[in-house]
């Protein structure tokens, strides 16, 4: 049987996934589960998937890598469905599969380039186990960004989309310290031809000038910005060590949206932080329609052990499952007005293979059977129906 990689988590983890992928092409029956540690929630899916994973294969070689591998590699490495583990930060690397290759090769495409420009972060946010798992902040230097991207440009693909654990940190450890726009305006410039420049998640507070200047003037950019947010109130910001508050996101959306109003907004939200009373939360509501949300990233907080939010004073997981369901709600309520709103317009769709597409703001549109995978397709929105335009 062909190898199997299963991933979970972020964009970064599908963009190394898909490294992954090409590299064991040829290595027979392995089924690899690139994990997820992000929330006690992650880890739970995480031994769900490896436990469906040697239920679906019995005789493969399971082995499990990701950022789970690292921060709960004990309790991983004793199921008894798990023949090995692979360091995270070692999983590119050919040599630790037994492959005579000097690089990963590059996964074939007809849709969207992944490519993990930066990993790993600098930053100790209360909450957060990930620097555990993927260390200190790493960049791809530009010549090797480009390289990358020329490589998925002739394999077919229409969209690059950047990424990364703390993105906008890209370039504080190369020389000079190029913030982030620096990266955007070489691809722009290199790649003439290509149509569609994404971003991951963002932190707003270091979007430099130039990135700025881009994302609001740009077309090839994407008209939607993905904020790393977390929390709309000021107080639990800071227990979080976040390094904004909510009017920073507040004044960046409205000056992007000033230059650029298509521009949509996505969100990490948490629900039920350590300490978080009524009236905070209360705040976290308010923020989805001050930035007017319609990609809501919702998370139930999860005590991590070994970090300074567990041993705050914690809520009743009822309220926090609570608090979580009405920010979904929230997100639902200003999604589903904004979709409504583009029905009459025509979009330009990049077709996935499961017969949807995606607009440049991320909107999902339901395609005509028998489109390709990798075509952009002009559609005229009639309907939306479950969540999706037609």
């Amino acid at each position: 049987m062909s190898p199997e990689v299963i991933s979970l988590g972020c964009r970064l983890n599908i963009a190394e996934s898909e490294r992954m992928r090409a590299m064991l092409a040829d290595e027979g029956d392995v089924v690899v589960v690139n994990s997820c540690a992000v929330t006690s929630e992650a880890v739970r899916q995480t031994r769900q998937a490896i436990r469906k994973a040697r239920r679906a294969r019995p005789d493969a070689r399971l082995l499990v890598t990701g950022c789970a591998a690292d921060i709960e590699r004990e309790q991983l490495g004793a199921m008894p469905e798990v023949d090995g583990l692979i360091a995270n930060q070692s999983k590119l690397d050919p040599r630790v599969w037994n492959i005579p290759a000097t690089e990963a090769p590059i996964a074939p495409t007809k849709t969207r380039a992944f490519i993990a420009v930066q990993n790993g972060c600098d930053h100790a946010c209360t909450f957060c186990v990930i620097p555990q798992g993927r260390g200190v902040s790493r960049s791809l230097p530009i010549a090797d960004a480009l390289r990358e991207i020329e490589q998925h440009l002739d394999l077919g693909a229409k969209e690059v989309v950047l990424t990364g654990v703390d993105l906008t940190s890209w370039g504080h450890d190369l020389p000079d310290a190029p913030p982030l726009g620096t990266l955007v305006e070489a691809i722009l410039n290199r790649f003439p031809a290509l149509a569609r420049l994404r971003l991951s998640s963002l932190d707003g507070i270091e979007i430099d000038d130039r990135l700025f200047e881009l994302f609001a003037s740009e077309p090839r950019i994407m008209p939607h910005l993905h904020l790393s947010l977390q929390h709309g109130a000021d107080l639990i910001l800071k227990r979080m060590k976040r390094r904004h508050l909510r009017a920073d996101a507040v004044d960046l959306v409205q000056r992007l949206k000033a230059q650029r109003p298509e521009i949509t907004v996505g969100a990490d939200l948490m629900a039920g932080f350590p300490t978080e009373t009524s009236e905070h939360h209360a705040e976290n509501l308010s923020i989805i329609r001050a930035l007017d949300i319609v990609h809501g990233h919702i998370f139930p907080f999860s005590p991590r052990p070994g970090t300074p939010a567990a041993r705050m004073p914690q809520l009743d997981r009822a309220v926090i499952k609570a608090r979580a369901a009405e920010l979904r709600a929230a997100v639902a309520e200003v999604r589903t007005a904004w979709l409504d709103s583009l029905v009459g317009e025509t979009l330009p769709v990049l077709a996935e293979r499961d017969g949807s597409g995606y607009a440049p703001n991320y909107a999902r549109v339901k395609l005509p059977d028998g489109t390709q995978a990798g075509e952009l397709v002009a559609m005229t929105v009639r309907a939306v129906e479950e969540g999706l335009l037609r």
